[in-house]
């Protein structure tokens, strides 16, 4: 039988990975260059090392049984870890990160964020020390920050897991009221204050203001579903038994007020120009009318360890967190959606 050190390669986490995305051997072979052949006999390796099955044979698709899926989300979180130790390795050697993930909550600022990159991008990046001399009196070029940079968009709870969970090395518009877990850090962002919208036809626009609850629950929500996978997700301001249609973003959101499908709490800025237009109705109401607190986080070391006595953030992360120092990027943040400007230089 053989040993499952021996199997358990990245090789073969990496093409567990593939063939559950895919849906199936053949489509996984494509992907990753291999006849399906081989991908069988990799298969069958790991299950006589494991001495469990991993796909159920009955099935004409690659279906994963419980131990399948046990290995894949594991072997998922072993090529993270891999990953982010190639990361702190190249970091250490260059004070840049291979790659830096950044999670953006769906209410921050998407065209703020891209000019953000845009000066990242820009930022001339030394040339590393340990690279390799020139010719006699040639001096070392700069260039790019040699960090990737990968965003993500999550919502509510969504955004801390991902910071929690390790697939983000920073977060963008976290809520401040949680508690600051062990090893975190935290800025404050700013305020972002909603309001509750409907359009103009539909029936809640000409009801009596402020609206209560008896009247509310009446008329469909839309509301734009928690990302989180693993933490306890929330719900917001939705009355028990009340009709709901639920999105995967607030721009959806917004699409589906526009269109008279339902009502909900929206972020003022975003819904501004609409108002403005007449395209959307803001009502009061008797509940508590909202307004968050947002921030931003990122991963430390733990006070009073060794890895606390050494610098931990890389200058990638370090230019992002002396941006978001700059009040005028703050307020673009959570204030300035769908127009393009500059923000602050920090």
């Amino acid at each position: 039988m053989p040993d499952p050190r021996n199997v358990l390669t990245p090789e073969a986490l990496t093409m567990m990975d593939a063939i559950a995305t895919s849906g199936s051997f053949a489509a996984a072979a494509r992907q990753l260059g291999k006849v399906p052949s081989a991908l069988t006999y990799n298969v069958r390796q790991l299950e006589d090392a494991l001495d469990v099955l991993l796909f159920d044979r009955r099935s004409r698709q690659a279906t994963l049984t419980a131990a399948g899926q046990e290995l894949l989300d594991e072997g998922r979180r072993l090529l993270e870890q891999m990953d982010a130790v190639a990361n702190r390795v190249k970091r250490v050697a260059t004070g840049w990160e291979t790659q830096l993930s950044i999670a953006v909550d769906d209410v921050v600022s998407r065209s703020t964020m891209l000019d953000l990159c845009a000066a990242f991008y820009s930022t001339v990046a030394p040339a590393p020390r340990t690279a390799r001399p020139g010719p006699a009196g040639a001096t070392a070029l700069a260039s790019t920050p040699p960090t990737r940079l990968r965003l993500r968009t999550e919502v509510l709870t969504g955004t801390w897991e991902a910071l929690v969970t390790g697939q983000a090395d920073l977060a963008i518009g976290v809520s401040t009221t949680r508690e600051l877990p062990s090893g975190m850090a935290m800025k404050e962002l700013g305020t972002i204050s909603f309001v509750f919208a409907v359009a103009p036809h539909h029936p809640l626009a000409s009801a009596s203001a402020p609206l209560a609850d008896a009247e509310l629950i009446r008329h469909r929500a839309v509301a734009v579903g928690d990302s989180a996978h693993r933490m306890t997700p929330i719900t917001v301001n939705l009355l028990p038994g009340q009709d709901v249609l639920t999105v995967s973003d607030m721009q959806a959101k917004i699409d589906a007020l526009l269109r008279g499908i339902g009502s909900g709490f929206v972020p003022e800025p975003m819904v501004r120009a609409h108002v403005a237009a007449g395209r959307l109705v803001v009502k009061s109401v008797q509940r508590t009318r909202l307004s968050g607190p947002l921030g931003c986080a990122w991963r430390t070391a733990p006070a009073g360890t060794a890895a606390s006595r050494k610098p931990q953030l890389g200058l990638a992360l370090r230019w992002w967190l002396e941006r978001l120092e700059n009040a005028e990027t703050r307020r673009a943040l959570l204030e300035r959606y769908g127009s393009h400007g500059a923000v602050g230089a920090g």
